[in-house]
């Protein structure tokens, strides 16, 4: 037996199981799935997400997703919470509680403990005639009919299942809350996902230079504010700062190329006119994709027609946006 083959083939069937239990999972939103998003949505404190094991991982991981997209929510293990961490849970929060089987002695002495409490109970759980399936307000069925596992032990399409789930819960209430980039970016602040989501052009062009020449510099001048300021360019504009054109290094050298240096060369024998801009207010993401659709590697930025910089690539790699 081919070695590399036996151990694709076995990857490849776990991947079809797996996806086969999310497949499944379509077929089981229904009734209480919408009751449990509506409650969510009109809890006035958090959503405490708790489990034990494997659950308790994908629950942290629901938590995460949940207050990334503007649902309020905080992670408590089942375990801890009965040995005194269930003071987080207050009055006002809504408690998701993840179990595959639904009978752990920690679940169960945590739903009795819930139930005291009066807060409404989900319960995420893949066996229906549970204890917690019996003893939540609100059921999400999770259950798989196998795990991917050749034992059919290890939570794995289970675990699948409630991570799929979760999501769906709070995608469901992002979109009910209207929760569009400018908050997700919030949220976001740091790394690239953040950048891409608030950085602007008038952030990073600040930090360039700012070449620029009138229309009647003689040639000599352009070159040396082209190769001074060190960004490839200048700017042509008129009196009171209004963009005319550009002139690059490489306009020079096709121009060289083509005819050479004849005597009294202005920057208006060269520019190009018309040449891409982008405005200093538009994100950083968005002078990136203009830069790809026109290949180029620097735009002029623009206040309407008022000429206020340059950003180039070079800027948008420091920034981590590529």
């Amino acid at each position: 037996m081919n070695k590399g083959r036996h151990i694709i083939g076995i990857a490849k069937d776990i991947v079809r199981k797996e996806a086969a239990s999310v497949a499944a999972l379509e077929h089981m939103l229904d009734g209480e799935f919408e009751k449990a998003v509506e409650r969510i949505f009109s809890c006035k404190g958090r959503v405490v997400v708790s489990g034990i094991g494997k659950s308790a991982i994908v629950a942290q991981k629901i938590v995460a997703t949940f207050n990334s997209t503007g649902t309020p929510a905080i992670f408590l293990h089942a375990a801890d919470a009965i040995h005194g961490d269930l003071g987080m849970v207050q009055e006002q929060d809504v408690v998701l509680l993840l179990s595959k089987s639904g009978e752990s002695p920690e679940i169960k002495v945590l739903l009795s403990l819930i139930r005291g409490f009066g807060n409404t109970l989900i319960g995420m759980v893949g066996n229906l005639q549970s204890v917690l399936a019996s003893g939540s307000d609100i059921v999400l069925n999770t259950t798989v009919d196998q795990e991917a596992c050749m034992n059919n032990l290890a939570p794995t399409s289970s675990t699948t299942v409630q991570m799929v789930m979760g999501d769906a819960l709070a995608i469901t209430l992002m979109e009910m809350r209207g929760f569009g980039s400018e908050d997700f970016a919030r949220f976001h602040p740091g790394g690239t996902l953040g950048k891409k989501l608030y950085l602007r052009v008038q952030d990073v062009y600040v930090h360039n230079e700012c070449p620029k020449v009138a229309v009647d510099t003689a040639l000599r001048e352009v070159i040396i504010e082209i190769t001074s300021k060190r960004l490839g360019a200048a700017a042509v504009t008129d009196d009171e700062g209004l963009l005319l054109g550009i002139i690059t290094d490489g306009d020079l050298r096709r121009m060289l190329e083509k005819e050479g240096v004849r005597a009294g060369l202005k920057a208006a024998d060269i520019m190009t006119s018309n040449p891409k801009t982008v405005e200093a207010d538009a994100l950083a993401i968005e002078a990136l994709d203009l830069m790809r659709v026109h290949d180029i590697t620097r735009l002029v930025v623009t206040s309407g027609r008022r000429y206020l910089g340059f950003i180039d690539l070079n800027n948008l790699i420091r920034e981590g946006i590529i």
